[in-house]
Parts: structure tokens; C-alpha cells; sequence
């Protein structure tokens, strides 16, 4: 069997009377690629932010290599360390370069200089193709760049889990394949990852395993060769047969 690198036990979270997750259960292994696919507003964004705690869940239980994070009184920023996330809108600092932003976290957290810092971040900018973007500011850079070094920033911290929540939807069609790139890249080298996605082509491709999410809930779940081609569910059936005209 996988080892289960992160447990989610009956997650709920509600906004005021609104239950945007009901009920969660999901295991995620080692190594393992995850999509989340379903309608905007399904909940895939806030089980996103729930995994590393940036929402706090109301009920259930999350596990990270076997340990509760739930329970009160962790110290939140090592955990958050451990699981990155990268979201739609690249928040990247628009007063400083894209390697003063890559350097800003490591720098605090684990107290380095930037020049022990900068043959790592370097590295980084190079696997993905940002050598000559290192000292210009994100209004100098593309979409597809900046989201890249937003991905670069997070790896910084050396998470062992990556979630990203629809990191290419504000991005222009021509400049979605640079950064599903560098996803492909991520899941070769065997990162557990966890993404939210309307790129349904990319989800069939490279997912393990894919969860359709509906209004708060895993409606179904399995490889893309079954959720793909034969779904068991009719709204499964109905919401892919929307997206894939």
C-alpha cells in the first residue's frame, strides 16, 4: 500500500448558513497527483485552503504524516511550510524583483543570509526557465512568468506537499502550457500534489487520481480513464459533458 502523506476525515466548513464542505474524506498518498474538477463554487478552492489550514475547518479532522493538524495550538506557519499553495492570482510583491521574492520567506524562516540562500533559489530559476527574469519586477514579467515565479517562491520553502488552486485561469490561452509545464515537471519528480483545475485535457493526462466535486461533497472519484470515459454518476456525466463541448 501508498503511504498516506495527508487524511482528511469528514472535513466540514460552513460560511454563515452556507455548508461549503460537507463531509470530506480523502487520501492522499505519497507522490500522488490529484485533480479537483467541478462547477465554481463546488467547494475546491476552500478544501484547497483547508489542507494547510489557511481556512480552519468547523469539523473532522486532518492528518499530515499521521499527526493531527487540527488540533489547536499548532504552530500554523511550520505546517504551511510543509504544504504550499499557489493561487490563481500570483500575489506577487510589486516593489520587489522576482528573486527578492522568492528569497523573502526563506530568509525569515529559516533565518539564512541571501547569498546561502541564492544558490538554491538560482537553481530554482533555472529548472524553470527564469534565469533572465530573476531581476526584473512582476509588472516586467508575462502572466505565464509571474505564476511560474510564484511556483518558484513556494518551492523555496521545500514543501513536501503542493496545492494549487486554478493557477491557470487568469492566464491568456497562449501561456497556459508554460506553466502546466511546469507541473509536469513537479509530478516527474514525484511531488504529492493536489490542484483545482478547469484544464480538463491536463487533469486526463497526468492525474492519478481525479475528484469531481459538487456543491461541498467527492461525488466521485477514480483514474481519468474512468471518471473520463465512464462516470458512474448522472452529475458527473452532466458537468463534464458541459466542460468537454
Amino acid at each position: 500500500m501508498p503511504e498516506v502523506k495527508l487524511s482528511l476525515r469528514g472535513v466540514e466548513k460552513s460560511f454563515g448558513v452556507n455548508k461549503v464542505l460537507d463531509g470530506i474524506d480523502l487520501e492522499i498518498a505519497k507522490g500522488e497527483m490529484i485533480c479537483l474538477i467541478g462547477p465554481s463554487g463546488s467547494g475546491k478552492s476552500t478544501l484547497l485552503r483547508s489542507m494547510n489550514l489557511l481556512e480552519p475547518v468547523d469539523e473532522g479532522t486532518i492528518h499530515l504524516d499521521g499527526v493531527e493538524i487540527t488540533e489547536p495550538g499548532l504552530n500554523l506557519r511550520t505546517i504551511r511550510q510543509r504544504i504550499g499553495i499557489v493561487f490563481q492570482s500570483f500575489n506577487l510583491f510589486p516593489h520587489m524583483t522576482a528573486i527578492e521574492n522568492v528569497l523573502l520567506a526563506p530568509r525569515r524562516v529559516f533565518k539564512k543570509s541571501i547569498d546561502e540562500l541564492m544558490p538554491e533559489a538560482e537553481q530554482l530559476f533555472q529548472r524553470f526557465g527564469l534565469t533572465d527574469h530573476r531581476n526584473k519586477y512582476p509588472d516586467q514579467l508575462s502572466g505565464g512568468q509571474q505564476q511560474r515565479v510564484a511556483v518558484v517562491r513556494a518551492l523555496a520553502m521545500k514543501p513536501e506537499i503542493m496545492l494549487f488552486d486554478e493557477i491557470t485561469s487568469a492566464l491568456d490561452p497562449e501561456l497556459v502550457e508554460e506553466v502546466l509545464d511546469v507541473l509536469r515537471a513537479l509530478r516527474n519528480e514525484g511531488m504529492t500534489m493536489v490542484l483545482a483545475t478547469h484544464e480538463m485535457n491536463f487533469a486526463r493526462e497526468l492525474a492519478d487520481r481525479v475528484c469531481f466535486i459538487d456543491k461541498g461533497k467527492i461525488a466521485e472519484q477514480g483514474p481519468p480513464s474512468q471518471i473520463f470515459s465512464k462516470p458512474e454518476g448522472a452529475r458527473t456525466r452532466q458537468f463534464l459533458k458541459s466542460v468537454l463541448r
